[in-house]
């Protein structure tokens, strides 16, 4: 990163200082270093010289598979990230469904209740669309901790409607997902939403185009949405100053699983699940003595398996616990970042 996010000893967020500072005031006992979820802050341990505030805007372009977030002032683009969307939930939902209904078959059934999963009766949204906002709002949250957000600058996204009935679109699982989001980000800071064809001509304004391959881990295929629409709000340049991209994969935890689906020999079904592998938390960054910097897989014969940030392949399946160093908790896996 090319700016370090600071807090100060409320855990208040100030604005960005560059490493550099950052290495000069944890040398002078003057600021802690810490981690948050991956990323690398500082909080001070004296009080702050100003408490002055630039306008910070977080530009959010949404998407289907890839989203893009963008932290900008007027002066700098702090960060940009590319985020995959948790794609799982809808077919977790139908083997769990599959699997309730062949434990059932020859049991006795107890009063069906009201189906808390489907339909959108008093509000409620599918689990995975509300998965898919849920994420949105995390990662919000998760930048308003580092930076002193003042405005959220969103492109609202349409749903699709048939039989030309304009107002089927409000039942949409969409339309009622995107509303939840907008109504929780208010609560954080001002929102700002922006049709699609606004940010295809902020786009223009300033010459830049947007890749046709929406998977691609380039500044071009989501980021330069969120980037116009963030200088949109607080201005100040005319072409990008920092395209580094942090990219975020949401980690896959299989919390209630208590054992495997199908059996073994003798009919016994394995131990499956959970959230811990011995002492730690899976997910966690940790530091290994031999495989540098990764991330905390399951456990097996007393050994924790160790996956790699990057591409989240497994690296090794017989670290001890003797040999791995914490370094912060986390549910995400990312990448092409440089670690301090």
């Amino acid at each position: 990163m090319k700016f370090v996010p600071v807090v100060d000893q409320d855990q208040k967020p100030l604005m960005p200082t560059k490493p550099s500072r950052a290495r000069r005031w944890i040398k002078e006992g003057k600021a802690t270093p810490f981690w948050k979820c991956g990323v690398f802050c500082v909080r001070l341990n004296v009080d702050p010289s100003a408490r002055e505030y630039q306008e910070v805007a977080v530009g959010i372009d949404p998407g289907s598979k890839r989203e893009a977030f963008t932290v900008k002032s007027a002066a700098h683009t702090f960060l940009n990230i590319q985020t995959s969307t948790p794609y799982w939930v809808k077919d977790a939902m139908n083997t769990r469904r599959v699997m309730r209904f062949s434990r059932r078959a020859k049991t006795p059934c107890r009063q069906p209740r009201w189906n808390r999963t489907s339909g959108l009766s008093k509000g409620n949204l599918p689990p995975s669309t509300l998965a898919r906002w849920q994420w949105k709002l995390r990662i919000s949250k998760w930048l308003a901790k580092m930076f002193p957000i003042s405005c959220f600058v969103i492109e609202d996204i349409k749903a699709h409607t048939y039989g030309g009935r304009k107002w089927n679109a409000s039942f949409s699982p969409l339309q009622q997902g995107k509303r939840w989001l907008y109504s929780r980000l208010a609560k954080i800071a001002k929102v700002d939403l922006k049709q699609g064809w606004e940010t295809k001509a902020l786009r223009r304004l300033f010459g830049l185009k947007k890749s046709a391959n929406k998977l691609a881990e380039i500044f071009d295929s989501h980021c330069v949405d969120s980037w116009v629409l963030s200088n949109s709000s607080v201005r100040g340049h005319r072409a990008p100053d920092n395209k580094a991209i942090l990219f975020i994969e949401p980690l896959r935890f299989h919390r209630r699983q208590l054992h495997a689906i199908c059996p073994g020999e003798g009919g016994l079904r394995r131990a499956y699940g959970g959230t811990r592998s011995m002492s730690l938390k899976r997910g966690s960054i940790v530091n290994h003595a031999k495989h540098g910097v990764c991330y905390i897989g399951g456990t097996m014969l007393g050994k924790v398996s160790l996956h790699s940030l990057a591409s989240g392949k497994r690296v090794t399946q017989a670290a001890k616990l003797d040999e791995i160093r914490f370094l912060t908790f986390n549910s995400w896996r990312l990448h092409n970042e440089t670690l301090p």
